[in-house]
């Protein structure tokens, strides 16, 4: 892939492809997407973040070429150092002579709906690397941590060649586990001195987490968090059944300047990976993505129909029979279903 990639726009797109541009020839698009164009896969992404009306004919194009990307998630509270460790861990993927793709989902401006960090601004250092293309998404205002376009943008790059997907959340909270649905495997960040081990438990993220990377762990603190980690491992939850993986704790110190524990975390990574085809979990995990994937289409499609009887005449009346206590919500509601 070409540096432009790194050269995306960040702005906002509105839904429903409202940029003006021209029409689209997305068989040639997803052609050059395959040979590693970065603006043809720049200009798909958009597509997927527009909720353009070539969005089914893009999927339908992009299904036959994707499955083979392993996807790694990125989470974690604000300042545990999550974009740094996900720049450190492209270096160490691109030393490993993989293709490396970042979906970087950024906090939305409350007045544009942008991203308002702009990753690439704080990932320069591959921005002539023609074998990483990286995106910021906006997640505008969606509470899992993830654009509602990510599904999409991931099969993107999973068919553009991409070996490994990066995906970096905005944050991590007890709404924001999403990430963990999409990914093969899901990092966890925590750093000392911020209470991280005691918010894993009350945010649930014990059980979502595939590895704990302690990160600034040249900080005091850092062998305290560690153990606390481990105390609440010892606890039980969903990895201490037998069979399952037990998500090692790694240290990190990752800077612009350094990468300690980096390649350990890769090569756990790889044993997870190993595990996951081993076990037939990574099969299961894919094929409860792609359902979560289809149920949200449906969904979308759902609400948009909903949305044209919305103050309907049909509705209205719907609505008076319940006040009257001549019907019941669900009643009404089946009967609302069955005109759709």
């Amino acid at each position: 892939m070409s540096s432009e990639g790194i050269a995306v726009q960040t702005e906002a797109p509105t839904r429903g492809g409202r940029r003006g541009r021209r029409a689209t020839d997305v068989p040639a698009l997803v052609e050059r997407a395959r040979t590693g164009d970065a603006r043809a896969v720049a200009r798909l992404i958009s597509l997927v973040e527009d909720a353009s009306p070539a969005l089914r004919e893009v999927a339908a194009a992009l299904a036959p070429h994707t499955g083979s990307a392993q996807v790694i998630g990125l989470t974690g509270s604000p300042g545990v150092g999550k974009s740094t460790t996900t720049t450190a861990l492209v270096r160490a993927l691109r030393a490993r002579d993989l293709r490396v793709g970042v979906l970087a989902v950024d906090p939305s401006s409350p007045f544009s709906g942008g991203a308002l960090l702009g990753d690439r601004v704080r990932m320069q250092d591959h921005a002539g690397d023609g074998g990483v293309f990286i995106r910021s998404m906006a997640s505008r205002g969606h509470l899992g941590g993830l654009s509602w376009a990510t599904p999409q943008a991931l099969r993107v790059l999973d068919a553009a060649g991409c070996d490994v997907v990066l995906i970096e959340t905005v944050g991590v909270g007890q709404s924001e586990l999403e990430i963990a649905s999409l990914a093969d495997t899901t990092l966890v960040l925590v750093a000392p001195g911020m209470g991280d081990g005691i918010q894993a438990a009350k945010a649930g993220i014990l059980e979502v987490a595939d590895l704990f990377v302690v990160n600034k762990a040249d900080r005091d603190g850092a062998d305290q968090t560690v153990r606390d980690l481990r105390y609440m491992q010892s606890l039980g939850g969903r990895h201490s059944e037998p069979g399952h993986w037990r998500p090692p704790i790694l240290k990190t110190v990752a800077s612009r300047d350094t990468d300690n524990g980096i390649d350990e975390v890769l090569d756990r990574i790889e044993q997870h990976r190993q595990w996951l085809e081993s076990s037939g979990e990574g099969h299961m995990r894919r094929s409860e993505r792609a359902a979560r994937e289809i149920e949200a289409i449906a969904l979308a499609s759902l609400r948009e129909r909903m949305g044209d009887v919305h103050g309907s005449a049909a509705l209205g009346a719907l609505a008076d029979r319940v006040v009257a206590g001549e019907s019941d919500p669900y009643r009404a509601a089946d009967e609302l279903l069955a005109q759709l």
